[in-house]
């Protein structure tokens, strides 16, 4: 009894170890995510784990997890313009890495793959798009510039195994001395355009003063044609227009009264 007892609780432990160690072997790959092996005798395997539970051999292996959704990034970087101005420009990038180039990226770079390649590439391709352009053009051409740095950069991104999904500039500032020579700019600008319109006003009044005493020179003809050929008659006929214009105007208001003339008018005033 005691040998059997004893076989029993040998078989026990050694289920409840072996029950350890398929607890221990398994590991879990959840959406979104895929795992690399490492081995320590045949170094990292080539094939890229999936989602879900799975196996593998402990102490002599390892899995490594790798998120493969799109994550975003900003990167700013400080270049020089064409015409040597100061450019601080920043990117927000959408990236993920190829899933079946996970094996690759983790034997070349590790699992902080993002720092050692996104800055760097980053870097070098907006050195060598914005050295293409003016700063002035950066502004004017801004779609131009953010293409042709999206083509470059998604290139360059490939080689490493990394998918851009979206590159867009959310930052474009120049230098200190370069917007103080544009706010200048800018000053002078609308300093001229108020000096061009003074001129152009001045010249109007000088060509209305022009007409008016044209005007009042052909008038003066005219009176001085009139009065030669009319004489007195004309002077007569604008004082009768001046007093039946007088005339009505007076009959239209309410505070003025008309008496006859030569006549005894008895008027009922209030007496005192």
């Amino acid at each position: 009894m005691a040998q059997t007892f004893v076989r029993m609780s040998q078989l026990g432990l050694g289920l409840a170890t072996a029950g350890a160690i398929v607890n221990s072997a398994l590991f879990n790959v959840d959406g979104g995510f895929r795992a690399v092996i490492f081995d320590r005798f045949k170094g990292v395997k080539q094939e890229v784990v999936g989602e879900g539970t799975h196996f593998f051999v402990p102490w002599v292996q390892r899995p490594i997890l790798f998120d493969i959704r799109s994550r975003a990034r900003n990167v700013p970087v400080v270049t020089g313009s064409k015409d040597l101005q100061n450019v601080n420009i920043t990117l927000r990038i959408l990236f993920r890495p190829v899933p079946k180039e996970l094996p690759r990226i983790y034997t070349i770079l590790g699992e902080d793959y993002t720092e050692r390649v996104l800055p760097s590439i980053t870097t070098e391709v907006l050195k060598a798009v914005v050295a293409q352009f003016d700063a002035g053009e950066l502004i004017t051409q801004r779609e131009l510039v953010s293409q042709k740095v999206t083509d470059d950069l998604m290139e360059r991104a490939s080689q490493f195994g990394v998918i851009l999904d979206d590159i867009s500039i959310t930052h474009l500032t120049f230098g200190k001395e370069f917007t103080q020579a544009v706010e200048l700019k800018q000053v002078a600008q609308q300093e001229a355009e108020r000096a061009r319109f003074l001129v152009e006003k001045a010249e109007q009044q000088k060509r209305a003063a022009v007409i008016t005493a044209e005007g009042d020179a052909q008038a003066a003809v005219l009176l001085a044609k009139s009065f030669g050929d009319a004489g007195e008659g004309l002077v007569e006929l604008r004082r009768i227009e001046a007093a039946e214009d007088i005339a009505y105007q007076l009959s239209r208001s309410r505070q003025v009264s008309y008496l006859p003339t030569g006549q005894s008018v008895l008027l009922n005033l209030p007496a005192q």
